[in-house]
């Protein structure tokens, strides 16, 4: 599971990063508490070019009248994703790279409160999570919507929770983006244990609201 993520990198360092050119609506950074719907930055790649372009977090399948027409679709489990009406197009033909610098995942134990872990590449290079896209065209405007693709945990994420973001390294994104032909679907799956990062941080990251650096900050 992916639920809220952090990016803090500047766009034109995003761009670097990912050789891609970056659009002019791009969302604002930094953003500490990026949650479910609000806009990330994804990287996709078409025409011989990787652009790095704002989308809608939350998949929006074509047959939704509206924007809640169903169930908030912010991840896709791999296992599935091939099966699933709503994915299976778009993983075939539309996938892409959502950017963060890390996410939040929640430890739960009942009858106390949900203690949030902030979760970053343990090199502290920008993450690449696999996702999928599609143009949903029923509003005002064509909107680019995006879903995290998710796996089982690793060891290393499974005291905490039993899902992960699918977490690609550099060598793999021209295979995910379409850019290395086909062949994509054995990337789905979790990172070495070492390769991430666990911090606990403060339950103020919670409340959907919170914002700041001091979110990022380690407690004991």
């Amino acid at each position: 599971m992916c639920g809220r993520m952090a990016i803090t990198l500047p766009h034109d360092a995003m761009a670097q990063v990912f050789a891609a050119a970056p659009a002019n609506d791009l969302p604002k950074t930094p953003d500490y508490n990026v949650c479910p719907t609000q806009t990330v930055h994804v990287v996709t790649a078409g025409d011989g070019q990787r652009r790095l372009r704002p989308m809608r977090w939350g998949f929006v399948p074509h047959w939704y009248d509206k924007l809640s027409g169903g169930p908030l679709l912010i991840n896709a489990r791999s296992e599935t994703i091939a099966e699933k009406p709503a994915f299976r197009a778009a993983v075939r033909e539309r996938r892409c790279l959502i950017v963060a610098s890390g996410f939040y995942e929640w430890h739960r134990v009942k009858g106390e409160v949900p203690q949030p872990w902030y979760v970053t590449h343990s090199d502290g290079a920008p993450m690449a999570m696999a996702g999928i896209w599609q143009d949903w065209s029923k509003g005002d405007a064509p909107l680019a919507t995006c879903a995290v693709v998710t796996c089982g945990a690793n060891a290393a994420m499974a005291p905490i929770h039993d899902r992960l973001p699918v977490i690609l390294p550099p060598d793999d994104w021209p295979l995910w983006l379409g850019e290395a032909g086909h062949g994509a679907a054995p990337l789905m799956k979790a990172v070495a244990d070492d390769v991430l990062t666990f911090t606990k941080v403060s339950t103020v990251v919670n409340s959907n609201r919170a914002q700041g650096p001091d979110l990022l900050t380690a407690i004991q």
